[in-house]
């Protein structure tokens, strides 16, 4: 692994790093997770959110559900073995069409992940969430961001008021026998030991039911930054840090999403790097196949420093 240093030259060439070694890649190992990026738009604008959503920035423009069957299509009649469809944002309950998206999804039998800040957008849909929950059960689960077990830290992030609709949309997945997982930050350097202790106590009170030892369960994702000099990665450190790379994100998923002014959907490699072109994989799943250069700083303190993973 190089050695950080605070030149800005790093994560310019695709196959070299600034020190002249090959670059690490990782090899399409099979498609087990598809995500749909529903739209950049949201009703939160996060501080250090990944994609920069906020409610008026649509770079990614939502998706529509004659798109997300075209890809439910593909893979059928190509025999395409996906374990789980993703969908994410954005907040994906403020796209028009999430309920016809959901409902198409999980009627052709795919597990079904939601990411969501389970506010206003997530709750005016309530009935037709049990509904579905109760029509195809164990096939739905919603992943839940908190991004700390304080009130205080979590609306820093998330901004004033963010906290009280968040717990009551937890809560009602909760009481109503949801499949539900949490997303958590580790951006305040605690103890991971600790920072579960804290969640666990909050899911006590509350009486949420997240086991928050369990990894699955309550997610605790790495704090990124694009301008923080982080390591390169190559080949030889594969055996260093003792890191297989089919271990990583992109070896299991890809993610389609919808550039603004864009014709159609696009494939990209990763569901951090929405824009970065180098990462575009084409319009259709047999293109989307070919190795990912780990060109990016999220490559690093994400997938192979932080061991994270937007699948289950």
């Amino acid at each position: 692994m190089d050695n950080l240093n605070k030149n800005t030259n790093k994560f310019c060439d695709q196959n070299l790093t600034l020190e002249g070694k090959d670059r690490a890649h990782v090899l399409l190992k099979s498609l087990e997770t598809l995500w749909f990026n529903t739209g950049t738009l949201c009703n939160l604008e996060c501080i250090n959110c990944y994609i920069e959503s906020s409610p008026k920035n649509d770079a990614l423009v939502y998706i529509s559900h004659e798109e997300v069957l075209s890809y439910l299509n593909e893979i059928n009649e190509n025999d395409i073995i996906v374990r789980e469809i993703g969908l994410t944002g954005g907040e994906p309950f403020m796209n028009p069409d999430i309920l016809k998206i959901i409902e198409s999804v999980l009627k052709r039998d795919f597990k079904l992940l939601i990411l969501t800040n389970a506010m206003k957008p997530m709750m005016r849909h309530k009935k037709k969430l049990i509904e579905f929950n109760k029509n195809y059960p164990n096939l739905l689960s919603l992943r839940v961001s908190t991004d700390h077990y304080t009130k205080k830290i979590h609306q820093k992030e998330r901004g004033d008021g963010s906290w009280d609709p968040m717990v009551l949309g937890l809560s009602w997945l909760s009481d109503n026998n949801f499949n539900i997982h949490v997303a958590g930050r580790t951006f305040m350097r605690e103890d991971v030991r600790m920072l579960r202790e804290g969640y666990a106590d909050l899911f006590g009170i509350l009486n949420i039911k997240v086991d928050a030892k369990d990894p699955c369960s309550l997610l605790l994702f790495p704090e990124m930054d694009v301008k923080e000099d982080v390591a390169e990665i190559t080949t030889e450190c594969w055996g260093i840090l003792n890191v297989n790379p089919d271990d990583m994100m992109c070896a299991t998923s890809r993610m389609i999403v919808k550039h603004k002014d864009a014709k159609h959907p696009v494939i990209m490699a990763c569901t951090l790097l929405a824009f970065d072109q180098q990462f575009n994989m084409g319009t259709n799943l047999s293109t989307s196949k070919r190795k990912v250069y780990l060109n990016h700083p999220f490559c690093s303190t994400f997938c192979v420093l932080g061991g994270a993973s937007c699948s289950n």
